[in-house]
């Protein structure tokens, strides 16, 4: 499988929305490196504004694109609040199934019931340094976070975005201005302040991640990453895709797929 996250400024509505005039369009490269590569099955994922129709024909030349390479395109918005990350973080995706695994794919169910509130999943991390106010804290912090923003080179530093962002962590009793160094200690009398790793919690990585640089650096990385749990979901659906456990009857034969790390090209038996 091929799987990636192209830049998503020439599309985002908090820029320019470019598209193939804006230099960081990696599209083209993502669809070169597909052709090399010639995978089963690809993955993209990019910002929710790539659906706007004033991209409507730049998604066709991209399927045009992996229809002439064998590949059957999708594309879906999907909430990351839908898969248990409690944040506001609509993702479009696009999954390419080769034409002869297609008929297989399904996308992944949303289940929202499952994603507790930003108050419920982080009230142990805003407990660790002792903080006697976490209760309170994590009580009043009912609803799911907003989108996590990493920034990039040029613009964003070690905080939460831009006004409205932080405006919106407000709500839910979290100071955006800065990220904190160690969770907030047993006399903190104002709001609280993620940690880096909390962001990374909000996001859905695993508390055994590591990740390298400083504050401002590792911050972009998590918050510019697509979040683990959607990505696997989508994955385990691929993977499905590609490997059929239904035995089907044609011609009073029964195709059959091995295990997970034997899918052969052609394996029968017949019925008698």
């Amino acid at each position: 499988m091929f799987a990636g996250g192209v830049p998503c400024p020439p599309f985002s509505k908090a820029g320019k929305q470019l598209g193939h005039g804006d230099e960081r369009d990696l599209f083209p490269t993502a669809l070169r490196l597909i052709e090399e590569c010639e995978p089963k099955a690809v993955m993209l994922e990019n910002v929710r504004g790539l659906l706007d129709p004033v991209f409507s024909d730049y998604r066709e030349a991209i399927n045009t694109r992996l229809r002439s390479m064998g590949f059957a395109p999708s594309w879906r918005l999907l909430h990351a609040s839908d898969f248990g990350v409690p944040q506001l973080r609509p993702r479009v995706i696009c999954v390419a199934i080769a034409d002869d695994y297609a008929g297989h794919f399904q996308w992944p169910t949303p289940d929202p019931s499952q994603t507790p509130s930003i108050g419920e999943f982080l009230r142990d991390d805003m407990a660790a340094g002792g903080w006697l106010g976490a209760d309170d804290w994590a009580r009043g912090a009912e609803g799911i976070a907003p989108t996590l923003v990493g920034g990039s080179k040029k613009h964003g530093g070690p905080d939460l975005g831009p006004t409205r962002a932080r405006k919106a962590w407000a709500v839910l009793g979290v100071d955006g201005g800065t990220l904190g160094d160690q969770p907030p200690a047993p006399d903190l009398s104002g709001m609280p302040r993620l940690t880096v790793q909390m962001a990374a919690k909000v996001q859905g990585f695993p508390p055994q991640w590591q990740f390298v640089g400083r504050k401002t650096h590792t911050y972009r990385q998590v918050g510019n990453a697509f979040p683990p749990p959607v990505a696997r979901a989508v994955g385990a659906a691929i993977r499905s895709a590609l490997q059929p456990r239904t035995a089907t009857c044609k011609d009073f034969q029964v195709k059959l797929w091995p295990s997970e790390d034997q899918v052969p090209e052609t394996s029968f038996v017949s019925i008698s």
